[in-house]
């Protein structure tokens, strides 16, 4: 992981391998933006014509790269977009500043350390420009080469290691709330980065007993309670729905409950993820084309676990139990069939039509068992429907709920976390599309509209007079575009932001 030290001023004088300063788009060119002075200075006043010359304009994330001259220790200059000049008495949104460190980092990978001088005006923008480059110069290489690449990193052949430090110029090291940005950037970050770590390990590596082992071993190290049920435990118990999907796979599944409790807590949230390690799409075969990422099933349930290991390492004072549900969906002689009907763990039966429909089943189950402890409020976290990716892209993730006021706090608390973010309707018309003349009810409806039948479906499963919330993130939670901003290729870690800050309202009292 990428080191982070605060410095409070000193650029010029500082030993490091490259200096990052912001640039703005302004009306008449690139304009050098706050932090950047004493490297201005050394550019004799020019470093913006300089930039410009070289083609900058100062448009987001846009990255140039100069050599450093002056009384400047570093040799290299990395000049990073932050969009336009902000209006009078106006100062860098956080996101900006997230985005614009986060574009430094990853364009900083193989060097040992960086200083930040990007513009600094409250706490708030300290913790943004740290989370930014910690989730920057995230990388995940543990499959590429082995020891034999381990002794080749010596001879600067193989792949590149992430940057190795972060000095976060403008931050005061002593300053108990500069401190404190800086930690929750730290516990963030590495949180979200362990998600990112579990959504791209291969399933053959990653199956439900090995996320359960994973869980077990961070809950020791955290002081976090774990509780798992294996396939005879989720037998016994009447887990139809995990069972039901699972069946079908050598791997059997896994039923995993982690509680953080804090002893000043007055709030308990219960979050239930997804986590269908490998989704091939079981009976209902997934088509060509559509399985080499599916591996990424389980971010749901990654999100989960990374938040409820953030609220430990935070010491948040709110109660908050997280639900893995852990199966791997595969076609065999004793997968289920499309037509067979499951009886869940709230006692309901649910004909199967459709078996690549699985991740509402696993949820379904899971969200009895949730609802069971009568939380504050549950919410669940899903690559869920590619209806959801339809409707809103690969960069936003929808959100549902059976409470219209929680579902609008959710969608602030997303765009204060820096998440795109979208509230969508559970319409009453459409559950009738899910009646079933053999059973309680189907596990599909009608096809349009489809990720708003599969929230209407989860519904079904929460405790009455519960309050309860679905993010469907099946657009953002895997990239397979090119990096940008702090987002890398592959996992993403999507939805962990928003969860630790909705905890952290809870926990000051504001559920929403």
């Amino acid at each position: 992981m990428t080191a982070l030290t605060l410095k409070p001023a000193g650029v010029a004088t500082l030993r490091a391998d490259a200096i990052v300063v912001g640039v703005a788009k302004g009306a008449k060119g690139p304009v050098a933006a706050p932090g950047s002075e004493a490297v201005d200075t050394a550019f004799d006043g020019k470093l913006a014509a300089v930039l410009e010359t070289l083609g900058a304009s100062g448009g987001e994330s846009e990255v140039t790269k100069l050599p450093a001259q002056g009384d400047l220790k570093a040799p290299v200059v990395i000049a990073v977009g932050l969009g336009p000049v902000p209006d009078k008495d106006e100062t860098y949104g956080a996101e900006t500043l997230r985005r614009a460190a986060g574009a430094a980092a990853r364009a900083l990978s193989g060097v040992k350390k960086a200083a930040f001088a990007l513009p600094v005006e409250t706490v708030q923008d300290i913790e943004a420009i740290a989370e930014g480059a910690l989730l920057g110069a995230y990388a995940f290489t543990a499959y590429q080469g082995g020891e034999r690449n381990a002794k080749n990193a010596k001879k600067g052949e193989g792949p590149k290691q992430p940057l190795g430090e972060v000095v976060l110029v403008g931050a005061k090291p002593r300053d108990k709330a500069h401190k404190r940005a800086a930690e929750r950037a730290i516990a963030l970050a590495e949180e979200v980065n362990r998600a990112r770590d579990l959504v791209n390990t291969p399933p053959n590596d990653l199956t439900p007993e090995s996320f359960a082992a994973v869980a077990t071993a961070a809950g020791k190290e955290n002081g976090i309670k774990v509780q798992v049920l294996d396939e005879k435990a989720l037998a016994k118990g009447g887990y139809g729905g995990i069972l039901g999907v699972g069946q079908g796979s050598a791997n059997p599944p896994r039923l995993v409950k982690l509680a953080y409790t804090h002893p000043d807590a007055q709030k308990t949230l219960a979050l239930v993820g997804k986590g269908i390690t490998y989704d091939s799409g079981g009976i209902s075969l997934k088509p060509a084309g559509h399985n080499e990422t599916m591996k990424c099933d389980m971010s749901g349930a990654a999100a989960v676990f990374a938040t409820v290991v953030a609220a430990a390492r935070l010491g948040l004072p709110v109660n908050i139990t997280g639900w893995l549900a852990l199966a791997e969906n595969m076609p065999s002689g004793t997968a289920t069939r499309p037509g067979d009907v499951l009886r869940m763990y709230s006692g309901k039966t649910v004909e199967v039509l459709n078996t690549d429909a699985e991740g509402r089943l696993v949820l379904a189950d899971a969200l009895t068992r949730a609802s069971e402890e009568n939380p504050d409020a549950i919410v669940d976290v899903a690559t869920l429907t590619g209806a959801m990716v339809l409707a809103l892209g690969n960069r936003t993730f929808g959100i549902m709920s059976n409470d219209d006021a929680f579902r609008t706090s959710l969608h602030e608390i997303a765009e204060e976390a820096g998440e795109a973010s979208w509230p969508m309707p559970l319409p009453a018309d459409l559950r009738k599309g899910m009646d079933s003349p053999t059973a309680d009810i189907a596990n599909m409806g009608e096809r349009m509209g489809g990720g708003l039948v599969a929230g209407l479906f989860l519904k079904e499963f929460v405790g009455e007079g519960i309050t309860w919330a679905h993010l469907d993130i099946a657009g953002p939670a895997f990239h397979e575009g090119a990096p940008y901003g702090y987002t890398p290729k592959g996992g993403t870690g999507s939805s962990v932001r928003t969860l630790v800050r909705l905890a952290e309202r809870t926990a000051a009292g504001d559920l929403g």
